[in-house]
């Protein structure tokens, strides 16, 4: 997984591939799922970082599926 941020958009993005995406959706306002050709999550965004209660240290134990309901909230 790597992990980007913007600190003057405070967006976060995981990624785990380098496959092109495909798709994306919303799952909750501010957290969109890249997905890539075999429909597999291959990033996550999560707009307004900053603002969130999510703790980077345990979300890079995780794998994205582990991920989606934790920042989904």
């Amino acid at each position: 997984m790597q992990i980007s941020y913007d600190k003057v958009a405070d967006v976060l993005y995981l990624q785990f591939s380098h496959e092109k995406v495909k798709d994306s959706e919303e799952i909750n306002e501010g957290v969109v799922i890249d997905y890539g050709e075999h429909d597999n999550i291959i990033g996550i965004e999560i707009l307004n970082y900053s603002q969130r209660k999510i703790n980077l240290n345990e979300i890079v134990k995780m794998n994205a599926n582990e991920i989606i309901p934790v920042i989904a909230q």
